[in-house]
């Protein structure tokens, strides 16, 4: 079997074309956690004009040197505030009003004491203290927020403030999950002989693929025979934009689901690739949709879920990446169990700004042990071309906790 390259599989999944400029309006208080379809641009500066940031009074700077200055009246936040000082007043100013007119500088109560209708100055403060300037937030025609920014509580605090009442999102895209296998037990199914084994890959995916963005359909399961697989898919295709199923693309003879697929009329896009876990992975096209065929195993699919279907997600979402990865130092040695590209669960530390990676309490066998990936895991890359890594050595790590 000819096996592409890691490189190649993911230059190949950035080449498909995937319609990003889908857009859907949704109300702002509805918004957290979508992704932005459009540039969120600044059209007036804030503030609009000079304001106070503490409760005080609003000076002229040369002012505060007499020792004491008239109080000629008060200016609350929200007040069409018109007037303007002469030299020898000021007006008492609360916190978010706009200065008075010639005013340049804010004197904190706490710096004053009042005597009948003055002030008397016993701390100083610089010109222009507790002085907002205007556009000291943001200045008109800032990009404020970027098209492909995941909203989160200060993407809706920003847009509260500009008034945006409705927000440009994109469609989350639909994903069916299904999971294949005659060995395969459903949620709450009853066991008919030891033999068979509980489902969790549905599960497993079902929630990732939320986590990055994406609405998901779960089918369930479906046994190893080829009509209830086909009928399946053809089902899902109907009304998902990716189709994601686990197990059936091996060589054994149960395996039906790498012969279904080009039954679809799906074109295979590539078919195997030169990772631990996952080398026998299908993705596929058809007409605009998305086929993507993962391996029967726990950590398996969940690993090349990551590799090769958050990135769909992504590219649909306009999302300049499907996950993070980032450098990191081993902390201890790393011995390479194949020439493959390998995806290993690791823990990740930080120490300094620098992050470091170790392997306790990760066991090591088959590529069904998804307890691997508990306790906020990461996932370490060895390249085709590496061999047992030493102490010390940097690597690259993808981050698995903020899709």
């Amino acid at each position: 079997m000819n096996l592409l390259s890691f490189e190649t599989s993911q230059t190949m999944l950035d080449l498909l074309h995937i319609n990003s400029s889908r857009y859907e309006k949704v109300p702002l208080p509805t918004s957290l956690g979508r992704i932005l379809a459009q540039d969120i641009v600044a059209l007036y500066n804030d503030p609009q004009f000079p304001t106070a940031s503490m409760d005080g009074y609003a000076v002229l700077y040369e002012d505060l040197h007499a020792g004491s200055i008239t109080i000629v009246g008060e200016n609350p936040a929200g007040s069409d505030e018109k007037r303007a000082l002469n030299y020898g007043e000021c007006i008492k100013t609360f916190t978010g009003a706009m200065m008075p007119h010639g005013a340049d500088t804010l004197i904190q109560i706490e710096n004053v004491s009042v005597e009948d209708d003055k002030i008397i100055i016993n701390e100083k403060v610089a010109k222009g203290s507790s002085v907002r300037p205007i556009g000291e937030g943001f200045k008109t025609g800032d990009v404020l927020i970027e098209k492909g920014t995941k909203i989160g509580f200060a993407e809706i605090g920003v847009m509260a403030a500009l008034n945006n009442v409705m927000v440009k999102v994109s469609p989350r895209p639909r994903v069916a999950v299904i999971a294949t296998g005659s060995e395969i037990l459903d949620l709450g199914e009853n066991s008919k002989n030891p033999s068979q084994i509980r489902s969790s890959n549905n599960y497993t995916l079902a929630a990732l693929f939320e986590s990055a963005g994406a609405e998901v359909v779960q089918l369930g399961t479906v046994g190893d025979e080829k009509e209830s697989i086909m009928k399946s898919f053809e089902n899902a295709l109907s009304s998902a934009d990716i189709l994601v199923s686990t197990g059936g693309v091996s060589v054994g003879d149960y395996d039906f689901v790498k012969d279904i697929v080009p039954r679809l009329g799906a074109e295979i896009v590539f078919k195997g690739v030169a990772i631990k876990p996952g080398k026998h992975i299908i993705v596929a096209q058809k007409e605009g949709k998305f086929i993507v065929s993962l391996p029967g195993f726990a950590y398996s699919s969940t690993v090349t879920a990551v590799l090769y279907v958050l990135p769909l997600i992504a590219k649909m979402l306009g999302k300049e990446k499907a996950y993070s990865v980032v450098e990191a130092k081993l902390a201890e040695d790393f011995t390479k169990r194949s020439k493959l590209t390998e995806f290993t669960a690791c823990n990740v530390s930080v120490e300094d700004g620098q992050y470091f990676v170790d392997f306790k309490d990760k066991k090591v066998g088959s590529s069904a042990i998804l307890t691997n990936l508990l306790n906020e895991s990461a996932l370490m890359i060895s390249g085709e071309d590496d061999k047992d890594l030493s102490k010390d050595t940097f690597v690259n790590v993808i981050l698995l906790n903020n899709f």
